[in-house]
C-alpha cells in the first residue's frame, strides 16, 4: 500500500464538526495537549488569513487534522517575537486504531509541502508538550531541531513545551 497516495488533505467543512468533538476527547489528543474545548462550528466558519486548517483523509475516511498558522500575525500570539515568513503547525490523528501506521508522518509531509509551497516560508515551528515522548521523536526524525522550552497559554493554564524548527534548507535537503 502507498500511504502517500492513500491520504490527502482538504479545508475542514461544517460537515467535519461531528468527529472533531469526538476526537476532542480521545485520550492520546487530550494527552497531546489539545484540549482547548473548540467551537468547532465556529473555527471551521471563521476566516482568518493567518490560518489553514485541514482534515487528513485516508481513502476518503476522516483521519485526522492538521492547524497550520502564521505565527507572526496570529490572534492570541502565542508565539510572541518571531520573524516574518515562519509557519507554526498542530497535527493529530483522530482514531487511536490508525496510530503507529505511518499515516502522521505521512500528514506532516503533506503539510510540510503545503508550507513550503509558498516561496517565502523560511521554517516552521511546533510545540510538543515536553511529557509528548512520542511527539518529540517524531519531529526529530523528520528533522525538526530543539530551539527551547517555553510556556504557552494564560498564566494558571501554561503548557510546558519544546519548541522545535525545521528550517526550509533543511527540508529541500530531505
Amino acid at each position: 500500500m502507498n500511504k502517500s497516495s492513500d491520504i490527502q488533505l482538504r479545508p475542514l467543512e461544517l460537515k467535519d464538526v461531528g468527529i472533531l468533538e469526538k476526537w476532542d476527547n480521545e485520550p492520546h489528543v487530550k494527552e497531546s495537549g489539545w484540549d482547548e474545548g473548540w467551537d468547532w462550528e465556529e473555527e471551521i466558519t471563521a476566516e482568518y488569513d493567518w490560518r489553514w486548517m485541514f482534515m487528513a483523509e485516508l481513502n476518503g475516511a476522516p483521519l485526522g487534522c492538521i492547524q497550520i498558522i502564521d505565527p507572526k500575525i496570529e490572534i492570541t500570539q502565542d508565539w510572541g517575537e518571531v520573524v516574518e515568513n515562519l509557519r507554526a503547525l498542530d497535527i493529530w490523528i483522530g482514531d487511536t486504531s490508525n496510530l503507529g501506521q505511518g499515516y502522521g508522518t505521512v500528514m506532516m509531509k503533506l503539510a510540510l509541502e503545503f508550507c513550503f509551497e509558498n516561496q517565502k516560508v523560511q521554517g516552521v515551528l511546533i510545540d510538543p508538550l515536553i511529557t509528548n515522548h512520542k511527539a518529540i521523536r517524531f519531529y526529530e526524525k523528520l528533522g525538526f531541531e530543539f530551539v527551547e522550552e517555553r510556556f504557552f497559554g494564560e498564566e494558571g493554564e501554561q503548557d510546558h513545551c519544546k519548541v522545535y524548527f525545521l528550517d526550509r534548507d533543511k527540508w529541500v535537503e530531505k
